[in-house]
């Protein structure tokens, strides 16, 4: 009888040992700053991309409150002005998502990179790491254009050495069934599918902060 109580005993031991790299630490804050296409415009509530991709977080494990700081028309100059008031909730981590409205409105790629990279120098001054998502420039800007607005985020998150989603859209644009009818924001399904894409690189920047064992 005491053979099988020991044996019992290192079953539930070994199955805890097994489990517990998955469990976080403490909850994880993540802060989601960035435009509509993280704010959820035109989605239903409870399908932003915040709130899907706490929701996918949770199921493997990880207690996560993401914190959607996602403004509808935002450029990079405004999310770098409303940093600070995003930091007052002490996130732990950070996805920046900015650019596509310096994009569409034809400002300056020099201008965004100086934002962006004023961002993420902040954040990296409050220890927050970070993972930068990457926008794609409209082709029909001209190739100049294309060269110089492409080329922001990559370099960037070299320079900063952040974590790189080099498409913040990818396996969405153009696909009719994952947008929305006026073809640039996703859909319910399209934020599903950016956050299936997104999820592996979310979760190595919540090790790298510390609170997954």
């Amino acid at each position: 009888m005491a053979a099988v109580l020991r044996n019992l005993i290192t079953t539930v031991l070994l199955l805890i040992m097994a489990t517990a790299g998955q469990a976080t630490a403490k909850p994880v804050k993540i802060l989601a700053l960035g435009t509509s296409l993280t704010q959820g415009y035109g989605l239903p509530p409870g399908t932003e991309f915040p709130v899907q991709l706490q929701a996918a977080l949770r199921k493997g494990g990880i207690e996560a409150t993401v914190i959607n700081a996602g403004v509808s028309g935002d450029t990079s100059a405004g999310g770098l002005a409303r940093l600070d008031w995003s930091l007052v909730d002490k996130p732990d981590v950070a996805i920046v998502e900015l650019g596509s409205n310096d994009m569409l409105r034809g400002l300056p790629p020099e201008q965004t990179e100086k934002n962006l990279r004023a961002i993420l120098t902040r954040l990296k001054s409050v220890k927050v790491k970070v993972l930068l998502t990457g926008m794609m420039a409209q082709r029909n800007l001209g190739a100049d254009y294309v060269k110089s607005f492409d080329g922001i985020y990559p370099r960037l998150a070299k320079e900063q050495g952040v974590l790189f989603y080099p498409f913040m859209l990818d396996g969405v644009a153009l696909n009719r069934k994952l947008n929305l009818a006026d073809g640039i924001h996703p859909n319910p399904d399209g934020v599903k599918v950016i956050v299936a894409r997104m999820l592996p690189l979310v979760k190595k920047l919540i090790q790298q902060s510390g609170n997954v064992r």
